[in-house]
């Protein structure tokens, strides 16, 4: 679709033009003026390092690494070219390498960067206070693709994604001359901004239908030894929670669960609360609206440690029963299970 300029007379496309004529590089130019003014193509976002590579393969690099305010991490990867290339393939790579980032990680790659861009500020607290809560960090990892334009391996790779829950948008960026100026059309292109509503319920939508039919199909029940006690009859989603409350009673924090454990499982604020307290503090925090009826969140499984009230989703099924053997393994706990008996 043409960029037209209307005068009194007549209305004339503008001269469509690409980044290579116009000199436009894509380090030194594009992400250099992107990384400044990034609410063009990611709103909300703070970026928290630039050309990232903090492993052990220095070739690999990410454009751009933010975070929004949501607590999710941002990998943002450019491209001039009018194809997009292989790049969500690339930006797959990057967020499964980046997926496991804490907050403290996090804050300190954010102040190497701002050390970089010669800013005097603290880090962490800026970090927190975009986020609100550091508890909320790093449950998710956005992707976003920003190109020229996109070739239909790419778009058609994409939707698919998205269509099984990776979170992927792509924007475009077209450059178009007039006179000795040169415009930028900017448009997100999938998903459709006016459908991103929609498809985030027809997400949630599946998620949960796919959820329900896992544990339809499964009602198994599992007796846990966990020391010298016997916890019979437990569903799946009680024999992760008893397994989780014997871990801490020997003395393991839920701060070092999410070694094993991922860290989108708990929710957590400062303070020892009541549970009817928590999911209205937790709301105030973050500005996001939470379902209660996902997490254990009665007062006797909320986990009350040293300042600090944990809550545990009660989302698990048969394939996430491996938990259970890992927490006993990396914490070196007398904890076995097995199918309960008729």
């Amino acid at each position: 679709m043409a960029i037209y300029e209307i005068t009194k007379t007549e209305i004339l496309p503008l001269e469509a033009t690409n980044f290579a004529r116009e000199g436009v590089q894509e380090r030194y130019d594009l992400q250099r003026l992107l990384r400044t003014n990034i609410e063009i193509v990611a709103p909300g976002t703070v970026i928290i390092a630039e050309e990232f590579s903090h492993w052990d393969d220095s070739k690999r690099r990410i454009d751009l690494l933010g975070v929004e305010r949501a607590g999710s991490l941002v990998v943002i990867e450019l491209k001039r070219t009018d194809d997009g290339g292989h790049m969500e393939l690339q930006a797959i790579r990057y967020a499964a390498m980046v997926s496991n980032m804490t907050f403290s990680q996090a804050a300190a790659i954010y102040s190497e960067y701002l050390i970089a861009c010669g800013r005097a500020e603290d880090a962490e607290a800026a970090l927190q206070s975009h986020i609100g809560d550091a508890a909320v960090f790093g449950q998710d990892v956005r992707i976003i693709l920003v190109s020229a334009d996109f070739s239909k391996e790419v778009t058609t790779s994409v939707l698919w994604l998205n269509q099984r829950e990776v979170d992927i948008t792509c924007v475009r960026l077209r450059p178009y001359r007039l006179e000795d100026r040169v415009l930028l059309d900017v448009q997100q292109v999938i998903p459709l901004p006016e459908a991103s509503d929609y498809t985030v319920q027809v997400r949630q939508k599946a998620e949960e239908i796919r959820a329900r039919k896992k544990w339809e199909m499964d009602f198994s029940k599992y007796d846990l030894t966990a020391g010298d006690q016997v916890r019979p009859g437990l569903t799946k989603r009680a024999l992760v929670l008893e397994a989780v409350k014997f871990a801490v009673a020997q003395g393991v924090s839920p701060d070092q669960l999410p070694a094993v454990i991922p860290p989108s499982k708990w929710l957590s604020l400062d303070g020892e609360i009541k549970s009817h307290e928590f999911w209205s503090r937790l709301e105030q925090s973050t500005g996001n609206q939470y379902s209660p009826k996902r997490y254990f969140g009665g007062d006797d499984d909320l986990f009350r440690i040293q300042g600090r009230t944990w809550v545990l989703s009660n989302q698990w099924s048969i394939d996430n029963m491996s938990i259970v053997d890992e927490i006993a393994r990396r914490f070196s706990l007398r904890i076995k299970y097995g199918r309960a008996s008729d």
